[in-house]
């Protein structure tokens, strides 16, 4: 299917639990199958995969599969994610012939909103469904429920529900005047910087989050704060929660078990970062996004009173 930005999506939450209406769904030959991978989603000719149940049936896709999520309406027709990482060679079945598996990470920055959300939603939900196989109360097996957005407990005498669960990281972007601080993890390409990240830890608030990782990663004290936006980041189940922040000290104090490098950027430095020896993320990346709105002035931490 090609990439259409006016394409809808609708989680349709409501139907998870009507199994009449689920079963009727993979009856249905018009049925839109999102197919991942080892993690991957397919692309042909540039596009998304998407399959039409009624593609698949010489495949037996259905039955080869590991798990089978329900993720909503796509463009007003039902949708189902579809985990094929048991099949060896996937690019062998008739329907995906001519597709590429594909990481997400470098594939969403070019799909329409309502891909993205359909991506993360699917692989999100496969990833949780593949790591959590055994009940964590009693250690039996669980099995998958309210259309693959629920796992209960095998055993009668335990029966508890597991849901997926998505880890909090905070996500900000240090200002001082018309410089921020930029930090780099080891793993990461050649190069590149972005904004300070860190899980949020047990009993604490975001806010503390915040100070606390900035503290910890480069040794610098903040002031003033606030939430800029969030974004999803199935690798494998986090939201980004993203702030912006107003620096209290410059003097850098690296954490080297945590970062790699950090900097000092001005704006001047990130219109032409090349010249200056590193790189961001893309502006899909809400990283990349804090680092460009600030770039363009658009982003500024707020300040003391404004706190």
């Amino acid at each position: 299917m090609e990439n259409d930005a006016h394409e809808s999506f609708d989680r349709a939450a409501e139907k998870r639990d009507d199994l009449a209406f689920l079963e009727a769904q993979l009856s249905d030959g018009e049925t839109w199958l999102l197919p991942l991978w080892q993690g991957q989603a397919f692309v042909r000719n540039g596009a998304l995969v998407l399959l039409r149940l009624g593609q698949t049936h010489a495949d037996g896709l259905l039955d080869r599969c590991a798990e089978i999520v329900w993720l909503g309406r796509y463009a007003g027709v039902g949708c189902f994610g579809v985990d094929l990482s048991p099949i060896q060679t996937p690019l062998q079945l008739r329907s995906l012939s001519d597709s590429t598996p594909t990481q997400l990470r470098g594939l969403l920055a070019q799909l329409p909103a309502p891909q993205i959300e359909l991506c993360m939603s699917a692989r999100a939900l496969l990833t949780w469904h593949e790591r959590h196989q055994y009940c964590s109360v009693c250690g039996q097996p669980s099995r998958p429920r309210r259309g693959g957005h629920l796992r209960v407990c095998s055993s009668s005498s335990c029966a508890a529900e597991h849901f997926p669960r998505t880890d909090p990281c905070i996500l900000v972007l240090i200002c001082d005047g018309d410089r921020c601080l930029l930090g780099r993890s080891k793993g990461w390409p050649e190069g590149m910087f972005s904004a300070l990240a860190g899980f949020v830890e047990p009993g604490e608030t975001l806010e503390q989050a915040v100070a606390r990782e900035t503290l910890e990663e480069v040794g610098v004290t903040i002031g003033a704060m606030r939430y800029v936006g969030s974004q999803p980041w199935p690798f494998p189940a986090s939201l980004m929660v993203a702030f912006v922040a107003q620096a209290a000290s410059d003097q850098i104090r690296l954490d080297t078990d945590e970062l790699e490098a950090a900097r000092w950027v001005t704006r001047a430095e990130l219109q032409s970062p090349h010249k200056h020896g590193f790189f961001v993320p893309p502006p899909f990346a809400i990283a990349g996004r804090l680092i460009a709105e600030f770039t363009a002035g658009t982003l500024t931490a707020p300040d003391v009173t404004s706190a």
